[in-house]
């Protein structure tokens, strides 16, 4: 294992933060029980005191298949798992496209679109190196209950990439806004929209300083530059409080503030 510094004000998907030491995991280590384990923050907004962080380094960064079975590294970014999927014509991953971040990430949220999410997919997660199928992991909607570290994933893959599938799940993307953002700010409650919820409150296109609701898609915080993690913070505090008071409604934040 080795430290590496990060400017999450670069490194983030919402391109807020500051420089800050995180521990880079490689095969074999031991991993440390004293430290939140993070992907490529995509989902994130980091203050400037966060708890001491780690990262799987790009030993997890791999693909294998073998058979019906393929193994893939926590640390491996979606992209590359769609090209691959596409280029072994594999089903089932059609739904990875416009999917921010590294395989770790979506599972640790069970990431996805309408319907299509990783755990439908999944066979076993390889958790603080022992291998575990889906079947003992309590999962649901963003949000999967691993228990430890995750730092490998098997799948039992089929053949039939789907094309039309692909630029459907592409299409219904296709809304979100190019800002900068750390994807869906909230969970959408049972039966219900958050980005209905935060315009009927009056909150779209509101700002706190760079820190913004989306005009494009209310759900989305984006930042206009240089937005802050407290900017964020209040944007974030203020439509809880207001949907509320309003609908009686307590969001859950899909992001992560840490």
């Amino acid at each position: 294992m080795y430290t590496k510094t990060i400017d999450f004000s670069r490194f983030s998907s919402i391109k807020v933060g500051v420089c800050i030491e995180v521990l880079m995991l490689e095969r074999d280590d031991v991993i440390p029980k004293n430290r939140m384990i993070i992907g490529h923050a995509n989902n994130l907004l980091v203050s400037a005191n966060p708890p001491p962080l780690m990262m799987l380094s790009k030993d997890f960064s791999f693909m294998e298949l073998e058979d019906n079975t393929l193994t893939i590294g926590c640390a491996t970014p979606t992209g590359k798992i769609l090209s691959f999927a596409k280029k072994n014509d594999l089903a089932g991953f059609e739904f990875v496209a416009k999917l921010p971040g590294s395989l770790g990430g979506m599972v640790a949220m069970n990431a996805g679109v309408k319907a299509y999410e990783v755990f439908n997919i999944l066979e076993a997660v390889k958790i603080d190196g022992v291998w575990v199928s889906k079947e003992n992991i309590e999962y649901g909607y963003r949000f999967a209950k691993l228990g430890g570290i995750a730092t490998e994933v098997r799948f039992k893959v089929k053949r039939g990439f789907d094309p039309a599938l692909l630029q459907e799940l592409k299409d219904v993307r296709s809304n979100q806004p190019k800002t900068p953002s750390a994807g869906s700010a909230f969970k959408n409650p049972e039966g219900d929209y958050a980005g209905r919820l935060i315009e009927e409150v009056g909150l779209k296109g509101a700002s706190k300083g760079a820190m913004q609701w989306s005009e494009v898609h209310a759900n989305f915080l984006v930042n206009n530059g240089g937005g802050t993690f407290e900017e964020a913070k209040y944007l974030i505090d203020l439509a809880k409080e207001k949907i509320f008071n309003r609908f009686g409604v307590k969001l859950e934040e899909e992001v992560q503030l840490i």
